[in-house]
């Protein structure tokens, strides 16, 4: 699972494995190991609500899926789903959840093997 943060934007990347995982289970989470902590960032799924929002507590951040969305992004082609959440004083949070596609002109360090095949074979 690949998270990148920019501003007022968070974007989750899945492999084909962590996407079948999260069908499966409901919850992913990662850590990014630091000499005084964890950086820990993770995707769960929840009934009841109907559209992506986000948490930060403890230092980990948490991206919530509805689970009517995780059912139809885990069994279907759909590639994702994004929302912008509102959030204090007028602002929002925009949130971004995807297929991690491979790269044709891929980093040589990064493995794209369990990647999802690009639609277009163009980066």
């Amino acid at each position: 699972m690949k998270i990148r943060i920019k501003g007022n934007s968070i974007r989750i990347r899945l492999t084909r494995t962590e996407i079948d995982n999260f069908g499966s289970h409901g919850y992913l989470e990662e850590h990014t190991e630091f000499s005084n902590g964890s950086f820990i960032y993770a995707l769960q799924s929840r009934d009841g609500i109907d559209n992506l929002s986000a948490t930060l507590a403890d230092g980990k951040v948490t991206v919530i899926v509805p689970s009517t969305i995780t059912k139809e992004w885990t069994t279907t082609e759909t590639v994702g789903y994004q929302h912008n959440m509102d959030i204090s004083d007028g602002k929002q949070l925009f949130l971004l959840i995807e297929k991690d596609f491979k790269c044709i002109d891929a980093p040589a360090h990064e493995d794209q093997s369990d990647n999802f095949e690009h639609p277009t074979n163009v980066c």
